[in-house]
């Protein structure tokens, strides 16, 4: 352990990628504690860096900055043969799509990492299907993904992900598409493997999977509903309202001089967008719908700009009586 009842360490997370020549930080200076025998969900709607969360834990990913411990290990810093044991023996990754390879029974996708790993023959082929015994699938070791249902394929997925039995295991989206039923089977057997002294990290949408957390990271900005009073801030020439990245929790009015709405780019160059004068307004859309801001905001001359919550942006600003907003750039 790192430390006394801590087994995963993430501390100040940033996490940056260039989409679309568009630099996207979906992780931001976060800090994560977790021990073996819990379930921690990554909770989240699509596109706020769960599962690029799980890349950076599964050592597939380099964050930007900020450091990731599991055990004694420094996962940012594995290179060269230190990784690939990492990747090998200490992490499964349970993907989204399954992955199973079509033309393999259900037995032989198990198997496959096992391989990798130094293990084949009779012993792989007892340990595979021991694993699928483990997650009710004993019946159907000779099938193939196409003749299992999305459920089985799940339970596959699962064995194949504890081949060469990790302490830490992750999970994506590990209950999508699948029915009640299935869901009730998945969940359970989740509780098993966390509490035979494995670390489940699943990343979610799925408010279902609640109830089973032991720790629960909402990756998605909390949009603020409730009143009160608005914050005015005086900008000099070039201040920096909010950044790209940033959480967002309040729309801004301009109530005097002019703000520049500029995005960064992949090769560190900036777009300006618009220019939002005295009598308009921006940054609505993020704590709207609980986003991360999506461009820079910062003076383009000596300005005061007033920010309300969303509720008392609605109730007192009236959006009608000031000028066009910036609604598309999703700030």
């Amino acid at each position: 352990m790192t430390r006394s009842g801590v087994d995963l360490e993430v501390r100040e997370l940033t996490i940056e990628y260039t989409s679309g020549g568009y630099v996207v930080r979906p992780i931001q200076g976060l800090g994560l504690e977790a021990a073996r025998g819990e379930i921690v969900l990554l909770l989240g709607a699509s596109g706020c860096g769960k599962t690029t969360l799980l890349s950076v834990l599964a050592a597939i990913l380099t964050p930007t900055a900020g450091r990731v411990r599991f055990d004694d290990i420094d996962v940012t810093g594995l290179r060269g043969a230190t990784l690939t044991r990492y990747r090998r023996h200490t992490v499964g990754v349970v993907f989204q799509a399954f992955n199973l390879v079509p033309s393999l029974t259900a037995r032989e996708n198990v198997q496959v990492p096992m391989g990798t790993a130094g293990l084949s023959g009779r012993p792989a082929r007892q340990r595979a299907e021991s694993l699928l015994a483990e997650v009710g699938l004993a019946t159907r070791a000779r099938h193939r993904p196409g003749d299992l249902s999305g459920g089985e394929q799940q339970r596959v997925a699962i064995a194949r992900a504890l081949a060469n039995d990790p302490p830490l295991v992750l999970a994506d989206e590990s209950t999508a598409h699948l029915d009640y039923i299935q869901v009730d089977g998945v969940l359970r057997l989740l509780r098993q493997i966390a509490d035979a002294g494995r670390l489940v990290v699943v990343a979610t949408h799925d408010d279902r999977m609640l109830p089973l957390a032991d720790r629960v990271v909402n990756l998605t900005p909390r949009r603020d509903t409730e009143s009160r009073p608005p914050e005015t801030v005086t900008l000099d020439d070039g201040d920096l309202l909010f950044d790209q990245g940033d959480t967002g929790e309040l729309v801004y009015v301009v109530d005097r001089g002019a703000i520049d709405i500029v995005r960064r780019q992949g090769d560190g160059s900036e777009e300006l967008l618009t220019t939002v004068v005295e009598g308009g307004y921006f940054g609505e859309l993020a704590p709207t719908f609980g986003l991360r801001r999506s461009a820079t905001a910062r003076a383009a001359a000596s300005s005061t700009v007033t920010g309300y919550t969303v509720r008392d942006f609605r109730d007192r600003v009236r959006p009608g009586t000031l000028a066009d907003a910036v609604t598309d750039q999703g700030l």
